[in-house]
């Protein structure tokens, strides 16, 4: 009997990858990455040259077709599957990136007449420029008491679709007022790949602050916010969102010639990175908390009753696994601040001698890092890069380093990185505990926990609690097959929920990190003194970070 395959595909921020998975035993066949051709555009527009402002963090449409005309076909190729054996696709992408299209579903950006505008282009998750918009959507749900506002923690973020919504109003009434639509770039994919406009649950639940049986926020509130948005919702947001696993459509046949697959393949509803990440792991119930490592970490948890919790990003009904409340919380960025240090401060001697050991960078530093104790660097880092999203869901936080003397080693610093990033999912867990939210496991998976040991024993440290490692390095796009399996359904191979494509197709390592008692011991010292400066700092004691940044950005 031929095997039978779904197909994965994971939308990252630098790249996208395509995996191919054999449905009957979890099997990676092959995979294959392409990197985004346009990149992450922070500073500039390509060809016009238009520049951009602070926190700006956007990207080109067919940057993610094509991941599609390249990753496919050669997923194919490298393993030799016929496009008849494979029955469903299923795609993950970072969220919230979206972008503003016309009647004929056709990004803005892409019509010469808006090209120049940088509104009009793709808004990466990590783009911040609404700041002041999420701000005031905060102030102004608060003083009309909307209810809402408790399943994100108290916060909206300027990451959302709201906050980015509101400032291309503000900034640029003409894209606004053009755009037929602003969708998900997730659900714009699906939508190319179908010809068919749904929205998934999952982006609409944490990102748009749409609820089951809500909706979205009142066309009052939108109408109190600016009378120009009160039809937000109602216009720019239209269109049926469905339940992740569902078929959104099958794949047409233009889709299909330029992918090299059959046409009518079940295609699922689109889903967050991440948050594809938890079934490809065999979490499936509550209790089990999965950080999904990279770039920044989304922490993950299923709940069975509705808890409103400080700074969580969102709990959502249905949002992860059917059945379940999914919770959501995160740092905006992890792997981020790791690399930043990399790229911009680490001494040249220290790349030499890395060249030389024939080793990367971070590796080099690892294995240096390693060979200290907890505190014994006399460093103290918040782990505020890219801002705060968990718990004090501010971006306009920036990072710390504390105790650096003139003995100082890059090694040194670059632990004390590492710490400060466990100490802000430390933060995060206590938040969901002392809610009422149980957390009683730990899973890691992403890249990070497959390269650097020494980050997941000071998770384990500093938590006080074992880690169970994700067994896959691809662990979204597994995820994202997982559910492709599932559109398929049963009929064609595929499974008929989730939890049961999860029993044939995850996988979770036998090594896991354990609590080292006196580490543990010496962290919860460290993290009494993290503690006083995540309140001192991020709770109104002293709010130079925003002043630093008023004058940088050269406000009064």
């Amino acid at each position: 009997m031929e095997r039978r395959y779904a197909l994965g595909i994971d939308y990252g921020t630098e790249s996208g990858r395509a995996l191919l998975v054999d449905i009957a035993t979890g099997e990676e066949v092959a995979t294959h990455v392409t990197p985004y051709p346009h990149g992450v555009i922070d500073e500039a527009l390509p060809d016009s040259g238009v520049k951009l402002g602070h926190d700006w963090a956007l990207q080109h449409p067919d940057d993610y077709l094509e991941v599609l005309r390249r990753s496919v076909p050669e997923v194919l190729r490298l393993s030799g599957a016929s496009p008849e054996s494979v029955i469903g696709i299923g795609i993950d992408f970072t969220a919230c990136t979206m972008l503003p299209l016309d009647e004929e579903g056709t990004p803005l950006c892409l019509r010469s007449e808006w090209k120049e505008n940088p509104h009009a282009w793709v808004k990466l998750w990590k783009h911040h420029a609404a700041q002041e918009e999420a701000n005031r959507i905060n102030d102004i749900a608060v003083e009309r008491g909307e209810t809402f506002l408790a399943r994100y923690g108290g916060k909206l973020s300027s990451e959302w679709m709201l906050a980015k919504a509101w400032q291309i109003l503000n900034e640029a009434p003409e894209v606004y007022d053009r755009a037929n639509l602003f969708m998900e770039a997730a659900d714009w994919v699906v939508m190319q790949m179908t010809g068919r406009l749904v929205r998934n649950s999952c982006t609409a639940g944490y990102k748009a602050v749409w609820h089951k049986r809500e909706g979205f926020p009142s066309e009052a509130f939108l109408s109190a916010l600016d009378p120009r948005l009160a039809t937000l919702a109602s216009d720019k947001l239209a269109g049926p969102i469905q339940a992740l696993g569902t078929k959104a459509g099958g794949l047409t046949e233009p889709m299909a010639e330029l992918m090299g697959l059959r046409p009518g393949t079940a295609v699922a509803v689109a889903n967050i990175d991440a948050h594809a990440m938890v079934p490809a792991v065999g979490v499936v119930d509550p209790g089990k908390l999965v950080m999904a490592m990279g770039t920044s970490t989304c922490h993950l948890l299923l709940g069975d009753k509705e808890v409103l919790a400080e700074g969580i990003c969102g709990v959502v009904e249905d949002g992860i696994v059917a059945g379940y409340y999914g919770y959501e919380a995160g740092q905006s960025a992890v792997g981020d601040i790791f690399a930043w240090y990399v790229d911009e401060a680490v001494p040249e001697y220290v790349k030499k001698q890395a060249s030389e050991d024939g080793i990367g960078v971070h590796t080099w530093l690892e294995r240096q890092a390693a060979g200290y104790k907890p505190g014994e660097s006399g460093l103290l880092a918040l782990d505020w890069w890219n801002g705060n999203r968990s718990v004090l869901m501010d971006a306009d936080l920036t990072g710390l380093i504390l105790g650096m003397t003139l003995q100082t080693k890059p090694e040194e610093i670059y632990r004390a990185l590492l710490e400060a990033t466990a100490f802000g999912t430390r933060k995060i867990i206590e938040a969901f505990t002392q809610s009422g939210v149980a957390v009683d496991e730990l899973y890691a998976c992403g890249g990070l926990p497959q390269r650097n040991r020494l980050l997941m024993q000071i998770y384990a440290d500093v938590t006080g609690r074992e880690i169970k490692i994700a067994d896959s390095t691809q662990t979204a796009a597994l995820g994202a097959a997982m559910f492709g399996a599932v559109a398929a359904g049963s009929e064609a191979g595929g499974f008929d929920s989730v939890v049961e494509a999860a029993k044939r197709m995850a996988r979770v390592r036998e090594e896991t990190f354990k609590p080292i008692p006196e580490n543990v011991r010496l962290y919860d010292r460290l993290y009494r003194e993290y503690t006083e400066l995540h309140d001192y700092f991020g709770r109104g004691g002293n709010a130079v970070m925003k002043r630093l940044k008023a004058i940088k950005s050269g406000q009064d």
